[in-house]
């Protein structure tokens, strides 16, 4: 009888300590203040990352102005991938404004033929707005010179990128920076060269250092793209390293110089630039990356 009583009573003794641990209560003094009935939880902080801003610029090159997208020679911005609002194109500031406000909440200052010299001066521009996100696409054209030997210097686009996110972090600190990689230019050689009207118009000077005399596999010809296309790499290192630096910037993780793009995203004008198809891939990437859980 003893016996059974004293297992009981520890029964009781285990049960009892497991409802005090689950009720929070001190296990050492039970004369420990409780809390306050009227205390209310903690805030939870606000996260580096918003996977849903309110507020969008653009800066950036002819990429991001739609250039030859939708009429020969010449921008069209509704139909880029960032700020556009064309229903084709389902841009990455309709997906995360709405139409509505994809047309009053963003706002494109990327420049036909700019280059990353040029990104400090747009990103100027750019905060003055103040963005909630500022998406950056650059590159193409300091790779797309006359010669290799013309293509700006790693050191120098990695200075004017530093230059350009330091701006922005000392006008907005809490703004978010979504980079797009430089794309592959090797693969639009690769692409457009079985186009004999791509090839006549490349004969216009577009992007020389990697699509001039498209159809010569010499030597001298193979090393020309081979530095190219090595320098686009040294870019997105750039690209990668720096924003990597910045908590509130998402690199792309070269999703954009690796899609494997075809004849059908490229304009039917330049086969370079991309069609209203290829600004609608753009858009996707944009937003896999600036609404994903983790970079």
């Amino acid at each position: 009888m003893r016996e059974r009583g004293r297992r009981t009573r520890g029964v009781l003794a285990v049960v009892a300590a497991a409802v005090l641990g689950a009720a929070g209560c001190d296990a050492v003094g039970g004369d420990a203040a409780a809390p306050s009935e009227t205390a209310k939880p903690s805030s939870k902080p606000t996260p580096l990352w918003d996977r849903s801003p309110d507020s969008l610029a653009a800066v950036g090159d002819s990429i991001t102005r739609g250039f030859d997208a939708c009429d020969v020679l010449s921008d069209c911005p509704e139909a880029s991938w960032a700020t556009g609002t064309s229903p084709e194109v389902d841009s990455l500031a309709v997906r995360l404004l709405g139409r509505t406000g994809a047309a009053r909440r963003s706002w494109n200052y990327a420049v036909t033929g700019a280059r990353m010299a040029d990104l400090p001066g747009q990103m100027a521009q750019a905060v003055r707005r103040k963005p909630q996100l500022v998406t950056v696409m650059v590159g193409a054209n300091d790779a797309c010179r006359s010669t290799p030997s013309a293509m700006t210097p790693v050191s120098a686009f990695r200075a004017d990128f530093e230059d350009s996110l330091r701006s922005l972090r000392e006008a907005l600190p809490k703004a978010q920076v979504f980079v797009a990689s430089v794309p592959d230019l090797k693969r639009l050689w690769s692409e457009g060269r079985d186009s004999p009207m791509g090839k006549q118009v490349w004969k216009l000077g577009i992007c020389p250092s990697m699509l001039g005399e498209p159809d010569a596999l010499d030597s001298a010809a193979t090393l020309r793209r081979n530095t190219v296309h090595q320098r686009v790499e040294d870019y997105n290192k750039v690209l990668r390293e720096v924003c990597a630096e910045d908590e509130r910037c998402r690199y792309d993780g070269g999703a954009v110089h690796d899609y494997r793009f075809g004849v059908a995203q490229l304009s039917r004008w330049d086969y370079f630039h991309p069609s209203v198809n290829g600004q609608a891939r753009l858009a996707e990437i944009a937003y896999r990356t600036v609404t994903a859980k983790t970079p």
